[in-house]
């Protein structure tokens, strides 16, 4: 088979390899995508289930995610798993036919961080659908095969996909020495603010309170496990109020805050709950800039802990999907297959937020 998904002519022809292009705002098209060539080192995977992040929908409302700006089409989508079907001729560790989920990230391995071991700090990391790079909503995709890790038997492709946005939370949990001993206040029960709890809890937290402005993933959290869920409100003049709720409803210290949000309130409110000698990790980037009370935490020694994506997660969050430790398949609230009607519908869906919180393609 050549290069591209296309037929080099030998046999029967092959089907044109399709993806969904990101082409402007609110606009995606499912085109051609031309895969590079197959490197020693490489496996190419058919993709079988792609999640939406809150990162492809920024990208698709805005062409932008922080600082990383679409200046061309590209390929959406980064949560993925598949089935290999094509091995690099150096690859031993993979054949056609396994079951992988996808590390999306390609690091120089070079630089100091990557030598160091920090290779989620990479300057010159390699990201799927991070500009410029193309993403893995696509019926193929090439990737290096030490990212590519074989399911267990009793882990779906789905679950797969799932260990990107899982990563985040044991990752998160790793920085901020979850223990049996940890109480743990969760700022934002989305997505990430439910997987970090999900990470939390397999890691063995003590006891864990989430927060959020919304009902409806508020029960959600409650029905994964959180020991108490609060309702709170968008306005900063209600901080002081709320945290003696959330102080009062631990029924003990607040040694870890994760604020998976990152907005003023948010992380306002975590800086204020944590106890002394405890540790804040910044989960969520809602905001660029943030006010926020940092003279006050630092007099009782609150460590401030920043996250960005993950590190060597893959091989710990399929081991707390095949033990049952972790079960991420409630998460998973709306499915589509790979149309462009589908691929359209889902993304709305993603955005609408409501009852959503995982978008998953089944291509």
């Amino acid at each position: 088979m050549g290069k591209g998904g296309k037929s080099d002519g030998k046999g029967e022809e092959e089907e044109e390899n399709m993806a969904a292009w990101l082409v402007g705002i609110n606009t995606l098209k499912i085109q051609p995508f031309k895969l590079p060539p197959l490197g020693a080192h490489d496996v190419r995977v058919r993709m079988k289930a792609v999640g939406i992040c809150g990162s492809d929908v920024h990208y698709l409302k805005t062409l932008r995610c922080a600082d990383f700006v679409v200046k061309e089409p590209m390929v959406i989508g980064h949560e993925c798993a598949g089935v290999i079907e094509e091995v690099g001729s150096e690859v031993k560790e993979l054949v056609a036919g396994d079951r992988v989920a996808l590390e999306p990230g390609i690091s120089c391995w070079r630089c100091t961080q990557c030598k160091e071991g920090r290779y989620n700090l990479c300057p010159d990391m390699k990201f799927f659908a991070t500009p410029p790079v193309h993403g893995s909503l696509a019926n193929q995709v090439v990737h290096p095969a030490e990212l590519c890790f074989k399911l267990p038997d009793n882990v779906s492709l789905e679950e797969g996909a799932m260990c990107e946005p899982l990563s985040v939370g044991v990752h998160a949990c790793r920085r901020a020495n979850i223990g049996p001993e940890t109480n743990v206040l969760v700022m934002g029960a989305g997505p990430i603010g439910l997987v970090t709890m999900l990470a939390a809890r397999a890691f063995g937290a003590a006891r864990i309170v989430i927060v959020d402005v919304d009902d409806s993933r508020l029960s959600v959290a409650k029905e994964l496990g959180a020991d108490e869920i609060i309702k709170v409100s968008t306005n900063i003049q209600d901080v002081d109020g709320e945290v003696e709720i959330i102080q009062k409803a631990m029924k003990g210290r607040v040694d870890v805050s994760f604020d998976c949000a990152g907005f003023n309130k948010t992380m306002t409110t975590a800086l204020s709950a944590t106890s002394a000698g405890g540790k804040v990790c910044l989960v969520g980037m809602g905001h660029h800039e943030m006010t926020v009370p940092l003279t006050p935490a630092a007099a009782r020694e609150v460590d401030v802990v920043g996250i960005f994506r993950y590190k060597n997660t893959w091989p710990l969050c399929l081991e707390f999907l095949k033990s049952g430790k972790i079960d991420v398949k409630p998460l998973i609230t709306h499915r589509f297959g790979f149309s462009q009607k589908e691929v359209e519908e889902g993304f709305e869906t993603s955005a609408r937020g409501g009852n959503a919180i995982k978008v998953m393609f089944n291509l």
